[in-house]
């Protein structure tokens, strides 16, 4: 999750941005209160070049400055034998790793290119999010978003990728680069993410297997698809409210706004959120939906705890309620999770649990597990943004610690799979319709710890369900870490 801006070396807690990656932007909770500037002491070389010796040096100050679990940091590390200042880095927080608190959390990137996500969703790449099944060895298409070369090529969610190659001539197929390679096989034969990457495709869905050319394009994210994103659904003579948020973005303000409006015309009790793919991103949005949910919330009612390390806390903050005139007050609440809903997601459930308690149900599985944020420690110079986790998060009634996933914290819940046979939204979708039935207060078994891992109903007729995962690089961009399985 995401707080805060940092230029340089000055970090406003106002604009930090508390996500799974890291994000930009003001602020639109309402009542969050004015965080106090303060001025991270910077390396000795912080003036000088952008040597790589410059950087690791620079990157181990700004950690032992501001990292949540000092105590894990080594008391010296040599970087020298790390030929990159991400090796380095993953180095220097390895033990917070070992004991879940910090999975590859804190991290290296760009400035400019997180900038263009966080502010518009900008981004360069094929347009589709992909789930593979590594013991069927298959790869389908989870979704595709909205003005992307994937929509026009007519891939969208369901279809099966065969085959990948840079021709038609050296096509490989999905079964034998997963045998080969694992899943950074497919990353790999994807290409880089840059505009003008072009690969052939081999894809099956219902109009039957063809081979397609497609090339990545830059575009720019719908946080709320025009599809399928925000609706009413009617089902047994009751309107449910169902919006599907992909990852908490600036423009992803007016798109919930307009939202929850048509709710609140249309007099909605029963909500449900789909946050099945959303990996998170700013507090701020985070923060807005939570106010969107508490059109019956008062303004002394705690919505999260951010809190730092005891020498920082003078940058904690407590955020409270502020309710919008596009409000709603739900009865109850049904969340799609899934492992891929994390940090910002994971923070707008937990800030039900202390107001609605077993009438907001986690539906589908057991989440990520990512109750801390980032903050952002600039170096322009070097187009370095070191996301450094800085924070722990907790609702009102102090509840945090959910390394392992929500599903030991929220007070109920009701397993579903991911159903690639229908479109997200759709009430015969397998985990919608498990929303539904909840929200009609129908029984079902809850979700386990275990059960992290999404299930889904691939494209071909009759295929039984099997366990997916969103595909992820082992170093992901900024869009990969907020999206999720995106290409």
């Amino acid at each position: 999750m995401i707080r805060a801006r940092v230029p340089t070396v000055l970090i406003t807690l106002a604009a930090l941005l508390s996500a799974c990656g890291e994000g930009g932007g003001g602020t639109s909770s309402g009542s969050t209160p004015t965080p106090t500037a303060s001025t991270p002491t910077p390396s000795p070389a912080s003036s000088g070049t952008c040597s790589l010796r410059d950087r690791q040096d620079w990157a181990a100050a700004q950690l032992r400055e501001w990292y949540l679990f000092p105590d894990t940091l080594p008391a010296t590390l040599d970087p020298t034998p790390y030929t990159t200042v991400s090796d380095y880095i993953d180095a220097l927080t390895a033990t917070a790793r070992a004991q879940r608190k910090d999975r590859y959390f804190t991290y290296l990137t760009s400035i400019a290119s997180e900038d263009a996500f966080y502010t518009s969703g900008s981004s360069a790449g094929f347009g589709f999010r992909l789930s593979v099944d590594p013991t069927a060895r298959r790869v389908y298409i989870a979704e595709s978003f909205e003005g992307t070369a994937a929509l026009s090529a007519g891939i969208d969610r369901g279809t099966e990728i065969l085959a990948i190659g840079t021709t038609s001539a050296d096509l490989r197929s999905v079964d034998s680069i997963l045998a080969a390679e694992g899943s950074a096989g497919i990353t790999n034969a994807l290409g880089p993410s840059t505009a003008g990457t072009t690969r052939v495709l081999r894809v099956n869905d219902a109009n039957g297997t063809r081979t397609v050319s497609i090339s990545k394009t830059d575009y720019a994210l719908t946080p709320v698809s025009n599809r399928y994103g925000a609706q009413i659904i009617t089902d047994g003579g009751r309107q449910v409210g169902y919006i599907n948020l992909r990852t908490f973005i600036s423009t992803a303000d007016p798109a919930l706004r307009s939202a929850f409006a048509s709710f609140r015309a249309a007099g909605i009790t029963n909500v449900i959120i789909d946050l099945r793919y959303n990996g998170g991103g700013l507090v701020s949005i985070a923060e807005l939906m939570s106010n969107l949910l508490g059109a019956n919330r008062s303004t002394s009612d705690v919505i999260d705890y951010t809190t730092f390390r005891p020498e920082k806390a003078a940058n904690n903050i407590t955020a409270m309620f502020a309710p919008q005139p596009q409000s709603i007050a739900p009865t109850k609440i049904a969340f799609i999770g899934t492992a891929g809903t994390a940090s910002a997601s994971e923070l707008v459930i937990a800030a039900q649990i202390p107001y609605l308690h077993a009438n907001a149900a986690l539906i589908g599985t057991n989440t990520y597990g990512k109750p801390v944020g980032q903050i952002a420690l600039d170096r322009a110079q070097c187009d370095d943004r070191l996301r450094v986790i800085a924070f722990a998060l907790q609702n009102a009634n102090r509840q945090g610690a959910y390394y392992d996933g929500l599903a030991g914290t929220v007070e109920a819940s009701c397993q579903a799979g991911d159903d690639l046979t229908h479109a997200l939204g759709s009430s015969q979708e397998s985990s919608t319709r498990a929303a539904l039935d909840f929200l009609a207060g129908r029984s079902c078994t809850a979700v386990t710890a275990a059960s992290g891992l999404q299930s889904a109903q691939g494209a071909r007729v009759a295929r039984p369900q099997q366990p997916l995962e969103l595909l992820s690089p082992d170093r992901p961009n900024t869009v990969q870490r907020e999206v999720p399985g995106a290409f």
